[in-house]
């Protein structure tokens, strides 16, 4: 990965409902599964919060959420039940050991370069009739992100923070995402949505980012708390010019990439 950030998973729970919805929706594409009971992965499964839909959609499957964070682990326990759990593993370089009806991932695999080229042995983890979804974020050339690489760039920061942030080609295209699949015997559903995220409180955009793309530079400078909150401080003035407040709250537009592929 481009880094190795510290996760808190209270921090990325303070907008649960909002990061939740676009799973909810790519979950809404998913078709029956051809296994009974079913077996599921959720790769990138977080805090576990979102998992345990996927136990509630199919109530006899074993699902089991996998994540590298210790932190994110440790939160998803408390949802374990006799037919959901969760083991460490890294998208980075995950082969799976058996087969699943279903293979699933929520804003993960824009952490993981090169991630389609894991693409064939994902699939060929996945049951003839079984699907591989996921939904990754399409926002790289956002404000968010764009102010916050350009000041990781810039004087002071360049040399502590060099390499630490993703760039706009963290994620293929709709359509490249869907030439890979087919390529590999899928039938392939691949959309875009942008949804605006209605976002109350003080700087809410900062406490998002906060919880996610902000979370590598957090981290490399973790050692140094006064660089740190100066940096914060002067991200957050950037953000507040390019996300104004309103009568109504704050409003963060965020694209996100969908893909359904089915295994013929």
């Amino acid at each position: 990965m481009t880094s190795a950030p510290t996760w808190d998973p209270q921090q990325y729970l303070r907008h649960a409902g909002h990061r939740g919805r676009p799973f909810v929706d790519l979950l809404a594409r998913v078709p029956a599964l051809p296994g009974e009971p079913a077996r599921i992965a959720d790769l990138g499964c977080g805090p576990g919060n979102v998992t345990t839909l996927l136990a509630e959609r199919w109530p006899t499957a074993r699902v089991t959420g996998y994540d590298n964070s210790p932190e994110m682990l440790e939160k998803a326990a408390a949802h374990a039940s006799d037919r959901l759990d969760f083991a460490y593993a890294d998208a980075a370089d995950w082969s799976p050991t058996e087969t699943y009806d279903l293979l699933v991932s929520n804003a993960t695999l824009q952490w993981v370069p090169d991630h389609a080229d894991a693409f064939p042995r994902w699939i060929d983890a996945v049951a003839p009739g079984g699907t591989f979804a996921f939904q990754v974020p399409g926002n790289f050339d956002a404000p968010s992100h764009v102010l916050m690489r350009e000041l990781a760039e810039s004087a002071p920061w360049k040399d502590r923070l060099a390499g630490v942030l993703r760039h706009g080609d963290a994620v293929l295209t709709p359509a490249a995402y869907l030439e890979r699949l087919a390529g590999l015997g899928c039938e392939v559903d691949a959309w875009e949505t942008t949804y605006l995220h209605l976002l109350a409180g003080p700087d809410p955009v900062l406490d998002w980012v906060k919880g996610t793309g902000l979370r590598p530079v957090l981290t490399a400078l973790a050692d140094d708390p006064e660089a740190r909150d100066a940096f914060v401080t002067e991200y957050r003035d950037l953000l507040r010019e390019a996300y104004p407040a309103t009568e109504h709250g704050t409003v963060l537009p965020f694209r996100r990439i969908f893909v359904v592929a089915t295994r013929s």
